[in-house]
This record gives C-alpha cells, structure tokens and sequence, in this order.
C-alpha cells in the first residue's frame, strides 16, 4: 500500500498528473480544490472513492483512494479542529483510522501544533486503536519549539509515542525531529530556504511492514508546489 501526502499548492486539478504517475493507494492533497472543480483528466487513472472538505471550494483538504479503498469521515468529527478529519479507510481485508491533517494557524498565536495537539487528544481513544495513519501537512517541526508551549512539536511527538504511533520517516531513516536531512517544504520555492513540516506517523503494528519512505527531489517537484510529496509503503 502506497499512501502519498503533497501539499499540491493549489489548483491540483492542473497537477493530479504529475503525482498519479507515482502510483498512490492513498493520497492525501492539502490546499485542494473542490472535486467539482477537479478533474483527472481521460488519460489518467481515475480515484475509486474521494473525500474533501473545506469551506473554500478552491482551498480545502482532499483524499483519494485509487485501489479498492472506501473512504468515510467518522461520526465523531468536531469541525472545530478545522482539516483535522478522522476517516476510515477499509476495504475487505483491513480497517485503518486515517488522520489527514492540513494543520491551520490559531487566531492568537502563530502556532499551528495548537490544533493537532488539541485535535489528537480529543480523539485520544481511537488513537488506541492499531492501524493509525496521521498523515499530511502539520505546518510545524521541532525547531520551532518554545519549551514552555505545551503544544510544542516535540511535545505532540513525543505524545503519539506514548500511543505507540511514530514518524515513518524518522523511523526509517534514523533521523531526529529538528535535524531532518529532506526538506519537505522549500518556503517561496527557494532552494535556501528549506523545512520538514509533512509527516506520515503511523502505529507500531503498521511500522512493522514498513518498506519505503521517500520525498519528492526539489529539482522534479519545485515547478508544481513548494512542498514535495512524502510517499510511505507499507506491506498491507
């Protein structure tokens, strides 16, 4: 199972192309548009099922399955953890609790953690639960901390490790939050000025099948969207 998380920048409906060809189970596109306004064109490999959200039809969060996939946001969503949506993602043989996060600003600060912190212990219990994806852009990282903040990056992962759920990237390339080696984000498209702010955590029954994790190169990605695509399979 291929799961890919891209900050499209906008406007996928002239991007879906690029990143279909990398062959997604999964996608998760923040900054996209309403699917009414979207189309994938004839050539290319048409989604079984689509979830989005937002109240901006230019401007929201989507997910798309492309195998046998259904996707349906849970009763217990609160829409005031805006783009924060709990989702089941089951076909026949497996039940998995998706997160697809596009993590916004709080009004009275500049820190978007506060959210996904207030989000993820609200959905405490399903966090309990194995196969656990929380996936997509989290606007956030450890360098950024303020020790005194609660809701600090480093507290919100440190969080999900007393669930058992870690970074797949981390994980699988044995790197530290804060001194991540692959920019996720290269602010204005510059290459001087680059963050790891997408994530995939997953729980640790699902970490056991690990068996890529890959970002998009600046050089490929760069012409569609600041961010680059964090692409995660996992044998299931």
């Amino acid at each position: 199972m291929k799961i890919i998380t891209w900050n499209c920048n906008m406007a996928f409906r002239k991007k879906a192309e690029f990143i279909l060809t990398e062959n997604p189970d999964i996608l998760i596109i923040p900054e996209c548009e309403n699917p009414e306004r979207l189309s994938f064109g004839p050539n290319a490999q048409q989604p079984n099922d689509t979830f989005w959200y937002g109240d901006n039809p230019h401007k929201g969060i989507g997910v798309f399955s492309f195998g046998d996939f259904k996707i349906k946001l849970l009763d217990i969503h609160q829409s005031e953890f805006r783009y924060i949506l709990p989702l089941s993602v089951y076909n026949e043989e497996i039940n998995l609790t998706v997160f697809a996060i596009w993590a916004q600003k709080p009004k009275k600060h500049s820190c978007y953690t506060e959210q996904i912190w207030n989000a993820v212990h609200f959905y405490s219990h399903l966090l309990d639960h194995e196969n656990v994806i929380l996936a997509g852009d989290f606007n956030s990282n450890s360098i950024w901390d303020k020790p005194r903040r609660v809701y600090n990056h480093t507290h919100l992962v440190d969080y999900l490790k007393t669930k058992n759920i870690v970074s797949t990237y981390h994980h699988f390339h044995n790197q530290f939050h804060g001194q991540e080696k692959d920019p996720t984000l290269f602010m204005y498209r510059k290459i001087d000025q680059p963050y790891h702010i997408d994530f995939c955590f997953v729980s640790s029954n699902l970490l056991d099948k690990l068996e890529n994790v890959e970002i998009g190169a600046y050089e490929k990605w760069t012409i569609h969207s600041d961010h680059k695509p964090l692409t995660v399979t996992i044998n299931i």
